[in-house]
């Protein structure tokens, strides 16, 4: 659709007048060309200011301000360029500082002299080749990983399914000892990652009496490979590219109760958390930073969107799963923690009202 027509017709539904629509349309072109337009789950024919447009239809004229204001002034857009430079610092940033300190340790050296001599540098290639890279989803962009690291992490320590089978566990050790060429060699490390945590209920939580989530999941499949796979005192990590500040105090609250509940040797003994970048405390939207917003959230939202899934994180999920608030998208997929009223998209029935999204969310559960 010709931009400068669908902005002329932004300015109809918004009422604004030249100078404001002037103004308005070298932001939007700005950040449309930048990044918006790069959102992967806009309907064919359409981008960002053809959804905006058709986003903000929805509102009585006298609410669309606020709702224009929420993305003008507070939404919060990962690009696939910003994403990507995540994944890469993932490998400098996280696991190399953390494998030199192993070898520090081990060795009764300061960090700074493991590339000083030979023992050392050769005791963390071989940590490094002893560390096991996990994906926990699409998300955890493993094929952008493998590529900034070709060279220095191989294919066969990378694992791309969160679900690992027995033939495959197999695979890893026989591989693993084929390149030390040391028929008694285990896995000392292992990191779990994924792209964005946002309650932490996803990852690890306490339901009917049991834990679940990934983290639980990953416990089950590895407990039988313990004493064969991997070494006494292995570390497990878990990696996000993103994560909220709320996840973070979350995740590492949950892991000290599920070690406590567990009998020794039954849960993770040593489990430590990485983030690419946590987002500030203040992200969450609130009726005291954003009460004209908060109020649209409530007046237009269908209830139908509610499933079993979206019950996990409790209170519903007209502020995003698990209440979380968060006014966030990524490029390939708006998290569910984000506002509903951004992604979600209903039929409207039983005089419900019929939710239009702006970025449309791909549901990986129905």
């Amino acid at each position: 659709m010709n931009q400068d027509f669908i902005l002329g017709r932004l300015s109809e539904i918004m009422g604004w007048n030249t100078d404001r629509s002037r103004q308005e349309f070298d932001w939007l072109r700005l950040m449309s060309r930048m990044k918006y337009d790069g959102y992967q789950d806009f309907l064919a024919g359409m981008r960002f200011i053809e959804s905006l447009a058709d986003w903000l239809q929805q509102f009585a004229q006298h609410e669309r301000e606020a709702a224009y204001r929420l993305v003008r002034d507070s939404l919060i857009y990962v690009s696939t360029a910003e994403m990507n430079h995540l994944v890469e610092l993932f490998y400098p940033e996280t696991v190399q500082w953390r494998l030199q300190a192993a070898v520090a340790s081990r060795l009764g050296i300061s960090p700074y002299r493991v590339w000083a001599v030979e023992e050392s540098a050769n005791l963390y290639r071989r940590l490094l080749r002893q560390t096991l890279f996990v994906e926990l989803s699409d998300g955890a962009r493993i094929d952008v990983f493998r590529r900034a690291n070709a060279g220095t992490i191989s294919n066969e320590q990378v694992i791309t399914a969160p679900r690992v089978n027995d033939d495959k566990w197999a695979d890893l050790i026989k591989d693993l000892r084929g390149d030390l060429k040391d028929g008694e060699a285990k896995f000392t490390s292992v990191f779990l990652i994924d792209d964005f945590i946002g309650s932490g209920t996803t990852l690890l939580r306490r339901e009917e009496g049991r834990w679940k989530g990934k983290l639980a999941r990953f416990r089950d499949d590895v407990q039988r490979f313990l004493g064969t796979h991997f070494e006494d005192g292995w570390t497990l990590n878990v990696h996000h590219y993103i994560g909220s500040h709320l996840a973070q105090k979350v995740v590492h609250e949950r892991q000290a109760v599920a070690l406590a509940e567990h009998e020794e040797g039954k849960w993770f003994d040593n489990v430590q958390f990485s983030f690419g970048t946590i987002l500030p405390i203040d992200t969450p939207i609130t009726e005291e930073s954003h009460p004209d917003f908060i109020e649209l959230t409530r007046a237009y939202y269908d209830e139908s969107i509610e499933t079993k899934h979206t019950e996990v994180g409790g209170s519903g999920a007209r502020l995003g799963f698990g209440g979380c608030a968060l006014p966030l998208i990524l490029e390939h997929n708006t998290p569910n923690n984000s506002i509903a009223l951004l992604w979600a998209e209903t039929q409207g029935k039983e005089g419900r009202h019929a939710m239009r999204p702006l970025f449309r969310r791909r549901q990986r559960h129905v």
